[in-house]
């Protein structure tokens, strides 16, 4: 006999259809809507982008603030605060920068003046390189130390180009200012609502992904601490090392170069432009053996932080060969720019993870058809 239960469970075929037309038209919808809503935020998804990974990168210092933080500053205070505190990391180096290079325009345009009545004469080291010196010199009296030979050198260069360079870096300030204050009004809702989307995007990945899924998002997260750690304090590391060395070797704004070699260090072979740049101004100073010195030692930093450092710190977080890491870092800087720089790993994260359980599928059906 047929239980009640059987004809409350059992559904009809034309019920049955319904429900999965019902099914398809809300996945549809959803598609449509997730397709709209990247349409309108195309514009600011390299801002929502750094807010995540500035999220990811510094949750867990955040959580430990906020463990011991009263109860009544939790909700929307301490997220404030904290991303306040990363706004000025970030706005202070740039200010910093920005009042540097006004005031080295000024002295760059009053140089280009001198070169153009008075000639460049021929520094002292020029005739002392060795094989080149002679050569070096005779070109240089012939084409620069003579007021007009300098002067056709840098005719080219006027202030009417200073100011359309100037108005030109101005516009691309305004867009990074716009990017920069949406980033952190999406960073402090992310330190403020963090734990609940968590808990959102874990429920989420495993209806999407199975029981993988949360491994699989723990490990993209796992992947961008590792990539922060292995660029961002590794390269500060660099720039702490190379700044010392240029101020005992006496080059030009050591301390400012010594930030920028910093900054250039994130960025695969910014390092070796900075050290290089310091050695030729020494060599333009006439000190030819700080110069070797300085690139010396750029070399062993930069193989020492690049070749041993950052292989373990990025490796043992994202689980990737090197030189996986380092194809995800060069190809997400061309597609992306900076922000490839940690977006790239963590995408080459996920295609290796996705490969190694489809060759661990691939193992166990063959294990249980033998």
């Amino acid at each position: 006999m047929l239980e009640t239960n059987d004809f409350v469970n059992a559904q009809p075929p034309v019920q049955a259809s319904a429900t999965r037309a019902q099914g398809i038209a809300r996945g549809v919808f959803a598609a449509a809507l997730c397709l709209l809503c990247a349409w309108l935020l195309w514009r600011f998804a390299p801002a929502l982008a750094w807010a995540t990974i500035i999220a990811i990168a510094t949750w867990p210092l955040f959580r430990r603030l906020k463990a011991r933080c009263p109860a009544k500053l939790r909700r929307a205070a301490l997220p404030a605060a904290f991303t306040l505190g990363i706004g000025l990391v970030f706005v202070a180096p740039i200010v910093f920068l920005g009042v540097w290079m006004s005031r080295e325009a000024h002295l760059a345009y009053a140089w280009i003046d001198s070169v153009r009545q008075n000639g460049l004469p021929v520094p002292d080291w020029a005739p002392q390189l060795p094989w080149l010196g002679a050569s070096l010199a005779s070109w240089w009296r012939e084409n620069l130390e003579r007021p007009e030979d300098a002067a056709a050198l840098v005719t080219g260069i006027n202030r009417h180009d200073l100011v359309a360079f100037s108005e030109s870096f101005g516009g691309h300030i305004g867009a990074i200012l716009l990017t920069f204050t949406v980033t952190l009004l999406t960073l402090f809702f992310l330190f403020r609502d963090g734990e609940r989307l968590s808990e959102s995007l874990e429920y989420l990945s495993e209806r999407l992904f199975g029981p993988r899924g949360k491994s699989l998002s723990l490990q993209i997260v796992s992947s961008v601490h590792a990539t922060v750690d292995g660029l961002v304090f590794v390269g500060i590391g660099e720039g702490i090392v190379l700044g010392v060395a240029y101020m005992i070797a006496g080059v030009p704004q050591a301390i400012l170069l010594g930030v920028v070699t910093a900054i250039g260090a994130i960025i695969p072979f910014g390092a070796f432009v900075m050290f290089s740049t310091a050695s030729l101004l020494l060599i333009y100073k006439g000190s030819m053996v700080g110069a070797v010195v300085i690139f010396l030692i750029g070399l062993a930093v930069l193989a020492v932080a690049d070749h041993v450092i950052r292989p373990i710190v990025i490796g043992n977080g994202t689980r990737l060969p090197f030189v996986l890491v380092l194809l995800g870092i060069l190809g997400g800087v061309e597609t992306c720019g900076l922000l490839g720089l940690f977006l790239g790993p963590a995408i080459m994260t996920v295609l290796v993870e996705f490969w190694r359980e489809g060759i661990h599928g691939m193992g166990k059906a063959g294990g249980d058809g033998a």
